[in-house]
């Protein structure tokens, strides 16, 4: 696989072993707002909005929905290297951007003067960017593009869209939150509720209590989080991690249970809502991020002012 036309390393960050490290790779849509510039691309072409991210090369751009957590997860990075320098095992930020080069300075730029420890810069003029995923072995890719979503979901690699909304100031610890079925757990029961109803989802998970549930997308991203939490005490652990499903803890929450114990993942809290609205335990939780593949529920995230990846 061919590298990115133009790769540009970050040379005031440690560069991060990609082998051991869990690298997330971002869009420039999804760290930075760049609604405006995205509308004058949309409306006067792509030699417009050259020339408008030439001409304001040095004028940051404002904070996007992962903004804050990117700041978040670098913050993981410092306790990790506070507690053994010698760390591998560390987040890796990569941003993946159909910019030209030239555009692509005014991204650079902004990363730079905000403090991001983002470690590569890949400017890619490919229709589809996705398929350099693999090759800089990315574990989560965040993109304000459904198709690029649905693109790095088929190549499989864990995926979400991210909505532009206002963010809050960071706060630490990093603190994600995730929905169990078709996000972390695959979506079986989902499909046995589809055909059978709710009544026949209960007494396909009575049946099934055993045995664990298959795995859904963020899965693989979800395991490495908690591996690098391990590193740390519960008290003094710079990651918290959530999971809040439309489960009912006591039909439907003892499987879910089993499967992560089974996994050996370990969450912080877990929340069964029985179907209500997620909102209120999230704006409780104000987490960095919130992966859900339930639009409703990314709506009603939002309306609460939680950053909200949706998983199609």
């Amino acid at each position: 696989m061919a590298e990115p036309e133009s790769t540009i390393i970050n040379t005031d960050v440690k560069q991060k072993d990609p082998s051991e490290a869990l690298v997330i790779a971002v869009t420039t849509r999804a760290i930075f707002n760049l609604e405006e510039e995205h509308k004058l691309y949309m409306e006067k072409g792509k030699e417009e909005y050259i020339r408008h991210q030439q001409a304001n090369q040095d004028k940051p751009l404002p904070p996007g929905t992962a903004f804050a957590f990117i700041q978040a997860v670098q913050y993981v990075n410092e306790k990790i290297l506070e507690s053994n320098p010698a760390e591998k095992d560390l987040f890796d930020i990569l941003v993946l951007s159909n910019n030209s080069p030239e555009s692509g300075m005014r991204i650079v730029n902004s990363a730079k003067h905000y403090g991001l420890e983002i470690s590569k810069f890949c400017f890619v003029s490919d229709e589809d960017s996705t398929q350099y995923l693999k090759s800089h072995r990315v574990k989560l890719f965040l993109s304000a593009d459904r198709t690029d979503v649905c693109n790095a979901l088929r190549r499989g690699v864990s995926s979400a869209l991210i909505f532009q909304q206002e963010v809050q100031a960071s706060s630490t610890p990093l603190r994600v939150v995730f929905d169990g079925d078709a996000v972390l757990f695959s979506d079986e029961t989902d499909q046995v509720f589809r055909e059978q109803g709710l009544e026949g989802a209960l007494q396909y998970e009575r049946a099934m209590e055993a045995v664990p549930m298959g795995e859904g997308p963020l899965k693989a991203f979800a395991m490495h989080l908690g591996k690098m939490r391990k590193k740390f005490s519960q008290e003094k652990s710079p990651i918290r991690t959530y999971l809040v499903t439309a489960r009912s803890g006591r039909d439907m929450g003892i499987r879910a249970i089993k499967t992560l114990r089974e996994w050996g993942l370990a969450i912080d809290e877990a929340f069964f809502m029985d179907g209500a609205p997620k909102g209120p335990i999230l704006a409780q939780i104000q987490p960095h991020i919130f992966f859900d593949d339930g639009l409703h529920n990314i709506q009603g995230a939002r309306e609460v002012g939680v950053p909200s990846a949706w998983v199609p």
